[in-house]
Formats: C-alpha cells, structure tokens, sequence
C-alpha cells in the first residue's frame, strides 16, 4: 500500500515538473497564437489576391479566428507587399553543371494600425534542393512541392509575427 502512494506521488511530482518546464521555457503549442484584441478585425491586402500564398495567409487569420473586413476603413491593414524565391548555387558536379542549391523564399509585409505608422517585416524561408538533369521531371514535381511547404511556412511565420506586435 505504502509503495503505491509512493509511485501515484512520484507520478504526480514528475507531471507537475514537466509542466512546469515547459511552460517556463516557454513551450506554447503550434498553431496557437495570443494575437493581440486590436488585431482580431484586419484587412488583408496583397497585389494578387489570388495568389497561394495570400490565400494561405487568409486561411490561417480564419483559424485563429480573426475577422477578415472587406473594407480597410480605420481598421488595421495587413498588406503582402512582395513575394519572392531565389536560387543560389552551392556545389557543382565535376561536369561543371550545378548539383546543389540553396532555394530562399523571401515574403515582405506590413502592418498598419490606425493612426500609427506602417510596420514592415521581411519573412526568410530557406531550403537546400539537389539538382539532378538526369531526373528532370521529378525534380520539377519536388521543387513545386517544396515550394509549396516554404509558403506554408511563411504564411505560418507572418501569423506569428502578428501574434508579437505590440499595438499602443
């Protein structure tokens, strides 16, 4: 009887420490954002409102159950401004043609608040992505898919940067 007490509090001692580890170190989780009262009412902006990654972005404000205004009148603004993906060589077959690249999707956006200036943010997503000629077909089904992924993540990035401004 004694050595049941001693687990059950041995079970109990080790969760509660557990929870507060990680909720000390800060551990929250993904997807669960504490976006601000003042932006829970936003219009979203983008030059193509079609585009992926703008409706990624509008889904995402959806989930984190943000009201999306049709109008922009005295209310805050988030703007996509500019989407982009470069490529950077970073090794070479012997051959000489290029066997590795560094893919880097950059997305740069704004957030205007009523009476305050625009806020400006640059969103980075990096991956490497291996070159072979010999596959072209596949590689080109691989670089959509991981291009698709990196603008999953910048859309679930910017959601998290609204989740850090601070609105006076």
């Amino acid at each position: 009887m004694l050595i049941k007490r001693l687990c059950f509090a041995a079970i109990k001692i080790t969760l509660v420490l557990s929870i507060m580890f990680t909720a000390g170190c800060g551990f929250k989780l993904q997807g669960n954002y504490s976006i601000p009262e003042q932006l829970r009412t936003l219009h979203l902006s983008s030059q193509d409102q079609y585009s992926e990654l703008t409706r990624l972005v509008r889904e995402r404000l959806r989930l984190q159950g943000i009201t999306l205004a049709e109008e922009a009148d005295n209310i805050p603004n988030l703007q996509i401004l500019n989407d982009s993906l470069d490529r950077t060589t970073l090794s070479l077959y012997p051959t000489g043609n290029v066997a590795e690249y560094e893919l880097t999707y950059h997305v740069t956006f704004s957030v205007s608040l009523p009476d305050q200036d625009a806020q400006q943010f640059d969103v980075d997503i990096h991956r490497d992505y291996l070159d072979d000629p010999r596959t072209a077909l596949a590689k080109s089904r691989e670089m959509e898919m991981l291009l698709k992924e990196m603008r999953v993540q910048a859309a679930d990035k910017m959601i998290q940067t609204l989740a850090t401004i601070e609105v006076k």
